[in-house]
């Protein structure tokens, strides 16, 4: 996204916002504008995360960022293109990890349908190690609830691309699942991991006090893929 002719006004609020967090940096954190950008970039995942797109704005972003609207405005013009720039972010990441983990699993010859699910599941599970992850993952299972004018896009382009090969990936692993079928179980595939990876606490409530802990994400995993792939084997 090109930027805007950068006004006096901005100008002078990007150089108070470097100042203040050129003391804040910490070993190996990028210095300038970087810092600034990523920093608006999380307090608005966190924000998208727990008030959706239409109940964030972005005067709540610049308060949690400590920055004025104007410099959201700089770098990313409406509350629509930050929306996008948190959303890929990561999504594009998550994406490429996903391609290369099918990459590593073809060296290896014909691969299960066991590792194939655990590569596709896995680069989303590691979110879940750190707060700002854990923000991303609820965002992600709000995308999906959000109008269309704003979530289609971002899903194709963050996901489009690396759904697809695993949609081909599957098939050549299962010669006899018809490619109807083949996106049916993948998408369910998609709604299971947003729903048990995005802190929706249901475990908790359900199970009796001591049976289950949320933070055995090894228990976690495998009981996801056991069950994502019983449903990819099913005739």
């Amino acid at each position: 996204m090109d930027s805007p002719s950068q006004s006096p006004h901005v100008a002078s609020a990007a150089t108070a916002a470097h100042k203040r967090r050129s003391k804040q940096k910490g070993p190996g954190r990028p210095g300038g504008a970087s810092v600034v950008r990523e920093e608006i970039l999380d307090a608005a995942e966190g924000q998208f995360a727990n008030l959706g797109y239409a109940g964030t704005t972005l005067r709540e972003v610049a308060n949690q960022a400590k920055v004025t609207q104007a410099l959201i405005s700089y770098y990313f013009g409406s509350k629509y293109g930050l929306y996008e720039a948190v959303f890929l972010r990561r999504g594009q990441v998550i994406s490429q990890q996903r391609m290369d983990n099918l990459d590593a699993l073809g060296k290896g010859g014909k691969p299960r349908v066991r590792d194939i699910v655990r590569a596709f599941l896995l680069p989303t599970l590691q979110l879940r190690a750190t707060p700002q992850g854990r923000s991303f993952l609820r965002l992600q299972a709000r995308l999906h609830t959000e109008p269309p004018e704003i979530s289609y896009k971002l899903r194709t382009d963050a996901y489009g691309g690396s759904t697809r090969r695993y949609v081909e990936v599957l098939r050549e692993a299962l010669p006899k699942l018809g490619e109807l079928d083949a996106y049916w179980r993948v998408t369910l595939m998609i709604g299971t991991y947003l729903y048990a990876f995005s802190d929706t606490h249901r475990m908790e409530e359900m199970t009796p006090k001591g049976l289950y802990d949320p933070d055995d994400t090894d228990a976690l995993i495998e009981q996801v893929t056991r069950f994502v792939v019983g449903g990819f084997e099913a005739r």
